[in-house]
């Protein structure tokens, strides 16, 4: 029986590392959440581990759990444009995407847990067509304008109940992420190497990081958590040494949060507060205006997107109806990390919704085997700027979004 469970869990991680995720996320680039079961619920699970993608949230939860194997797929559209000067466009050349997601959880004992969490951050993922370059004209961007961002982590855990009440757990984050930038030729004279700047298809680069996390039972009832990831260097993406400052350089930023959970009879109640510290991160925090200081893009102080940090509130709720259906809402607002001086190169990245609300179910179909599905909406949301420097009289970025995911777990 043990050498079937690992082999089932070998197969479901293969299965994992061979389907990179196509995420495209909504707390900046960060997903809202990591799991079907989670987004239901707003994203919570700092204190309410649900599935096997709780290392994603916070690793200790994987102590929580049972032997299991999680699995899910979310269809997510994006609805993007910019209206500069007067004149409307669409970033929806590509408006559908999927977002695969694998968990393993294995106990050897009951009071340790080994896992696997396979999930994807990303996002920024736009293409204009044809028309914004030759509308808003040789100021701007080309023709065929947009980028994308697409960033996978596999990551092994273990959690370790040290008492009864407590809880810890690591992490450790194998990270690939991938780039590619179009459009972006009229820019070249502001850039260290302008052959490093845009238009050379996608560019890859690795990083290792960990995530730590703890989680205490306060009673009978309630329960808290945290959790920590420190900014995970990346390698260089050299195919952008003259966009990202620092030569190439695309960190993925440090984040933490706290949570609450509190469970009574049919009742799950969830409270997280994450930060997202992106301006850390100089390719992601810098601002546009470091270019009227003499750095140009690629440089170490060199221009970014000019994302402030955000803080996300997730609030959650899941009523049992009875043994076999489970009913879930959310709630998720992040501030908003672009700023109206920063809308010009944000026009490849809008990145500015702030509201979500969310629905889901779980539904056992035996004493082993489950499925669960989530629908999400973000509310539409809009900024306004303008970059006289650069042509740009007025410019209003706006963006709304929904999801739909499906999930299928194995207690095993």
């Amino acid at each position: 029986m043990q050498g079937n469970r690992l082999t089932a869990a070998c197969a479901a991680v293969l299965l994992g590392c061979a389907v990179e995720p196509v995420a495209h996320a909504t707390d900046g680039y960060f997903q809202p959440g990591y799991s079907v079961r989670s987004v239901g619920m707003g994203g919570v699970g700092i204190a309410l581990p649900q599935d096997a993608l709780a290392a994603a949230t916070n690793p200790a939860g994987m102590a929580l759990l049972g032997d299991r194997i999680d699995v899910g797929l979310t269809l997510f559209r994006p609805v993007r444009g910019a209206t500069i000067n007067g004149t409307a466009f669409s970033a929806n050349h590509q408006s559908l995407f999927t977002i695969p997601e694998f968990g393993i959880n294995y106990l050897p004992r009951p009071d340790l847990s080994l896992g696997v969490s396979v999930y994807g951050n990303g996002g920024m993922n736009t293409s204009y067509g044809s028309s914004i370059g030759s509308s808003v004209g040789g100021r701007l961007f080309q023709a065929g304008a947009g980028v994308d961002l697409q960033q996978m982590f596999i990551a092994p855990s273990v959690a370790w109940r040290v008492t009864p009440t407590q809880t810890l757990g690591l992490a450790v984050d194998l990270v690939h992420q991938t780039f590619r930038a179009n459009g972006l030729g009229n820019f070249q004279g502001y850039s260290v190497n302008g052959q490093g700047f845009g238009n050379p298809g996608h560019d890859g680069s690795d990083g290792i990081g960990v995530r730590l996390g703890w989680i205490a039972r306060l009673g009978s009832a309630l329960s808290v958590g945290a959790t920590y990831q420190p900014r995970i260097h990346m390698g260089s993406l050299g195919a952008y040494s003259g966009l990202f400052a620092g030569g190439g350089n695309l960190d993925i930023p440090a984040n933490y949060g706290i949570g609450l959970a509190w469970q009574e009879g049919a009742w799950s109640l969830g409270a997280d507060v994450e930060r997202i510290e992106y301006s850390g991160v100089p390719s992601v925090g810098n601002s546009i205006a470091e270019l009227n200081s003499g750095h140009l893009f690629g440089s170490a102080e060199g221009p970014g997107f000019g994302w402030s940090n955000v803080t996300v509130v997730k609030l959650g709720a899941q009523y049992r109806v009875d043994p076999r259906l489970l009913l879930r809402a959310g709630y998720n607002h992040a501030t908003n990390p672009v700023s109206g001086s920063q809308v010009v190169l944000n026009t490849l990245a809008p990145g500015i919704v702030q509201d979500h609300l969310s629905v889901g179910l779980s539904y056992a179909l035996s004493r082993r085997w489950e499925i669960s599905g989530d629908y999400v909406h973000a509310f539409s949301n809009s900024v306004s700027g303008s970059m006289r420097s650069f042509g740009v009289q007025s410019e209003t970025l706006s963006m709304y979004q929904d999801s739909l995911g499906v999930g299928l777990s194995y207690r095993y």
